[in-house]
């Protein structure tokens, strides 16, 4: 169910303190860690502390919480320093756009030259 947590869910067990993660902010609302698979010298996920599968059922449910990532992933930019060279916030919704974790949540990549388009 949405909001609350899920057993097998990575990212409720890294909020749960059971799985370990390099995390590099905090707040009530949203945790920030470094992704295990880097593909930007900065890349760091923003999650929601309470679960929800993607991002569209986050907006809808919880738009504060939404919020919330929105403003953690432009601190974890100013903290990385990758806001003056410029940083990227990526949302991936489903498995046809690359989500692979089914809990809301957004990439912060930095530190290097970003294409467009991705992919």
């Amino acid at each position: 169910m949405a909001g609350e947590p899920q057993s097998d869910c990575l990212f409720c067990k890294i909020v749960a303190g059971d799985v370990p993660a390099t995390i590099v902010r905090e707040t009530e609302t949203t945790l920030a860690f470094r992704d295990i698979n880097p593909q930007a010298p900065t890349h760091v996920l923003v999650i929601p502390r309470l679960h929800y599968p993607d991002a569209a059922s986050l907006a809808t449910a919880a738009p504060t919480v939404a919020a919330d990532i929105l403003r953690e992933a432009g601190e974890v930019a100013a903290q990385e320093k990758v806001d003056g060279s410029g940083f990227r916030v990526v949302f991936n919704t489903g498995a046809g756009a690359g989500q692979t974790v089914f809990h809301a949540h957004a990439h912060v990549l930095g530190g290097r030259g970003l294409n467009w388009p991705p992919g």
